[in-house]
């Protein structure tokens, strides 16, 4: 594993960290939709295992032996793996045989086509706030606020932001704020800001001036 890690420093993988946490965020979005897909197929699996054993367990009482003995057959097939070590030899064996392998082609489709739905929102996300930001001059603004900052304790209304600037959102630890006018900045916060001109157009006092990163 360790040897496995350095090779990645060798290749550079950070290079690639960007592309890397999209996968991620992509993952995230759509676990509850992946879960269920999970689910239904393994509900699949397990009854297909069941229906294969009352057909074959007469006619091949040693490879079926047990209802949960075709757990291996359904999922090489569901899973259009098809080893070919297990398989049915009855007529109605074969027949159940060829609809499962026809809903295993759909329920590989099912996650597949989640992930790449999934990679086509967060890359259309991605282009639109690129060409809203190259079309409005918009810059984002990141800030951590640490003591002694002169924001802590003072409301986002009475923050004398430079005209233009706006706060989008403030990171609280794992909870992301709404910027409404009374919240309060508070030490730690994240404050994410945007603007249609550049930090350094703005007339500021030293101590003030927000941090671009």
């Amino acid at each position: 594993m360790l040897r496995v890690i350095r090779i990645f420093r060798l290749f550079r993988i950070n290079a690639y960290y960007d592309s890397m946490n999209v996968i991620t965020e992509v993952l995230e979005s759509k676990k509850q939709q992946l879960l269920s897909s999970v689910f239904i197929i393994l509900t699949l699996m397990i009854s297909s295992s069941l229906c294969m054993y009352s057909l074959e367990h007469e006619a091949q009482p040693e490879i079926f032996s047990n209802a949960f003995s075709g757990i291996w057959w359904s999922a090489s097939t569901l899973l259009t793996v098809g080893y070919g070590d297990i398989y049915p030899i009855t007529p109605l064996g074969k027949v159940f045989g060829i609809l499962i392998t026809f809903l295993g082609v759909g329920m590989v489709a099912i996650p597949t086509g989640i992930i790449s739905a999934g990679f086509v929102e967060q890359y259309t996300r991605l282009k639109n706030i690129g060409e809203y930001g190259s079309e409005q001059d918009v810059s984002f603004i990141s800030v951590k606020v640490t003591a002694p900052d002169p924001w802590i304790g003072s409301e986002i209304r009475s923050l004398g932001l430079p005209r233009g600037m706006l706060i989008a959102a403030i990171h609280r630890g794992k909870e992301a704020v709404i910027p409404r006018g009374n919240i309060r900045i508070r030490p730690g916060d994240s404050v994410f800001m945007y603007t249609r001109r550049r930090v350094g157009d703005y007339d500021l006092v030293p101590e003030e001036r927000p941090k671009e990163n």
